[in-house]
């Protein structure tokens, strides 16, 4: 171990947005102040599924978890008096990547900036929102070909620029072990390369390798978490140079951005999450060989709701503090020859590489998106298990629960709120550029992105006129959908039962009872109603619900609550549950419980889960709901137990 001259720090960033594009752009103008040395942008969930903000499933969803952006202008107001030529901006955007890189270039181009020169990263990629995040919009085989088209244009136009950040992060926050991150994200990025190779000339291709990122998780067992990303630089190597014969080393770097775990994130005590936060990155910091490129942190008070800016300026001094205080970064790998990290990191890519073995005899990582998602969700459940048993000591939630309120938890419950009157700003904003633009400038603009579509051609350059043209979000996904069709991603949750049962005997006993009361088999719906595409949850009470002998119903994400009544009456459900982590819980609960009792059904239980602030979840048991919980509700058996009891004949006339 030698001292050495003192490397650079990593990108210092916080991922954010909410509101509108002008409070955003307040919001990174401030951080950029602060010493925060790139941006990370957060867009709500109409703009990562494609949707404009007037848009039935957009109800309840502008601007909660990002900044929506429907258009150019919206765009423009986003980065005003931001330089984009100076500045590196990561977006986490997906299904709507080459729309949204195509604003950007648009916006950067009327700053006057050289296009070339612009720094960056689109997340885009689709396969592990197929697995867990959710904001997909079409089949996998052609959201593989726009991924690839952005990173054709990208390497011709914008070469400084990432075009696709393989995203191991939400793999994790599915319930991924380390050996399923590492394998189930190096099978994405191979099935991307696959898809490029014939894309450039061969002489070209390692350059093209040399550009694609990722972007990972680190978690609190943070000496696994380091081994597993010194495990990612040497599988990755592997790969470029085994597969794709790359003889660069420079083209086979392991380029990487984190952010840390947000899963482990505990609203119990949630002044511990400092604490969790700080050695989470640790695990991406301390080793030279597999240090980030980026590092943005979750604040302390996420598991409660939206941090406000002093929150995001906690997590960020956290990181300079780091960075500039303390000498990490005058010294060499600290790891090198260490024979416990050098025998766990040979472990963590022994099982990567069984498990890459596997997904290859099966066709790769499209042909697998069923399996891996199955395989999530058990990881999920076994995770949980866990807690609930003990066996995983989480400080405050399982041992030493009792403690002194939180003092940061201040008169504003310690969380932003996005005001409601900011979606009819929105939309308002929307209709007044839709009636000043040339509408037929935008016709002959949708026209060309549509016969680019259709003929197979690079969705870039049509892209990149239509935004100029005035083209909405809306309108440019709509024209990919209708090319391309659209997706509803596997559950992970079939409807045999697990052997996950030990411990279950009473409960299953109950549902037996309450089933022979009622005449059939409890019947239980799960709903996820709106844009929210975070469904571990409703995944876990669903899989648990199952193990307990319901008779479980659960399509999966994106629904409207119009398509929850329906299936509700169709199934004759006992009880519907819904799963809302996107803040939107009060408006989609009201349509929901409106809809019900207007066809009848206000005598069955509703019950609500998400991030739901206790005021909120007081105006929902007063609008009609029967439970709300929020994540400190681990205890899944006593959920099952609640809905049992909602069920019961002889309760509810008891009542």
């Amino acid at each position: 171990m030698t001292q050495t001259q003192k490397d650079r720090p990593w990108l210092i960033r916080t991922y954010a947005g909410h509101s509108t594009a002008k409070a955003s752009n307040a919001l990174y103008r401030s951080n950029l102040a602060k010493g925060q040395t790139g941006l990370s942008v957060a867009f709500d969930l109409p703009t990562q599924t494609g949707y404009d903000s007037d848009h039935v499933l957009a109800r309840g969803e502008v601007g909660k978890v990002g900044v929506p952006v429907s258009h150019l202008g919206d765009m423009r107001t986003l980065f005003d008096q931001i330089p984009l030529e100076q500045m590196n901006t990561s977006m986490t955007i997906n299904a709507t990547a080459p729309w949204l890189l195509s604003l950007y270039i648009a916006v950067a181009e009327e700053q006057g900036a050289d296009i070339s020169k612009l720094q960056g990263t689109v997340q885009n990629d689709l396969i592990k929102e197929y697995l867990s995040r959710g904001t997909y919009v079409c089949p996998p085989k052609p959201s593989l070909k726009m991924i690839a088209d952005v990173a054709e244009y990208c390497y011709t136009n914008v070469p400084k620029w990432n075009p696709m950040n393989v995203c191991s992060y939400h793999l994790q926050e599915a319930g991924a072990t380390p050996e399923q991150e590492l394998a189930f994200a190096l099978a994405t990025a191979i099935a991307v390369l696959d898809e490029l190779r014939p894309r450039v000339p061969a002489e070209d291709f390692p350059a093209l390798c040399g550009r694609i990122s990722f972007f990972v998780n680190a978690g609190i067992r943070f000496v696994t978490e380091m081994c597993k990303m010194r495990a990612f630089v040497d599988l990755w190597d592997e790969i470029l140079v085994e597969r794709y014969g790359v003889t660069d080393p420079k083209s086979r770097r392991f380029r990487y951005g984190v952010q840390v775990n947000s899963l482990g994130l505990t609203e119990q005590q949630p002044e511990n999450n400092v604490y969790r936060i700080l050695i989470e990155m640790l695990a991406v910091t301390l080793s030279k060989k597999a240090r980030a490129r980026a590092v943005q942190l979750p604040a302390w008070n996420e598991a409660l709701g939206l941090p406000r800016p002093w929150d995001q300026q906690w997590s960020m001094r956290m990181q300079q503090i780091l960075a500039y205080e303390t000498d990490l970064l005058e010294f060499d790998d600290l790891f090198d020859g260490n024979p416990a990290v050098d025998a766990k990191v040979e472990e963590l890519k022994d099982g990567a590489r069984a498990e890459l073995a596997n997904l290859d005899s099966m066709g790769g990582a499209v042909a697998s998106i069923e399996y891996m998602k199955s395989r999530l969700v058990d990881s999920n459940a076994e995770r949980l298990n866990r807690i609930e048993r003990n066996e995983t000591v989480v400080v405050g939630v399982n041992k030493w629960t009792q403690g002194e309120p939180s003092p940061l938890q201040t008169e504003d419950g310690g969380i932003m709120v996005v005001d409601p009157a900011v979606e009819q700003e929105q939309i308002g904003r929307l209709n007044e550029w839709r009636s000043q633009r040339d509408d037929a400038a935008v016709t002959a603009a949708l026209a060309a992105l549509r016969e680019a579509a259709r003929t197979g051609a690079n969705v870039m350059e049509p892209s990149i006129a239509a935004a100029k043209a005035g083209v909405t979000t809306g309108e440019w996904a709509e024209e990919m959908r209708k090319a391309y069709g659209t997706y509803r991603g596997p559950t992970g949750v079939s409807g045999s039962v697990s052997n996950k049962t030990e411990g279950l005997d009473d409960i299953r006993t109950r549902v037996d009872a309450v089933s022979d009361q009622l005449g059939r088999r409890l019947k239980f719906l799960v709903g996820k109603p709106g844009l929210d595409g975070h469904s571990n949850g409703a995944e876990q009470i669903a899989f648990r619900a199952r193990d307990c002998g319901m008779d479980i119903s659960y399509e999966g994400i994106r629904l409207t609550p119009e398509e929850i009544v329906t299936a509700a009456i169709d199934d004759e459900a006992h009880v519907i549950g819904l799963s809302i982590l996107s803040g939107s819980h009060l408006p989609l609960v009201e349509d929901v419980l409106i809809r019900m009792k207007a066809v009848g059904l206000q005598n069955v239980p509703l019950i609500v889960g998400g991030i739901i602030p206790d005021e909120d979840a007081e105006k929902l048991k007063s609008m009609g709901v029967s439970k709300v919980y929020t994540p400190k509700d681990f205890e899944l058996n006593t959920i099952m137990t609640d809905i049992v009891s909602l069920a019961d004949p002889r309760d509810i006339a008891a009542e």
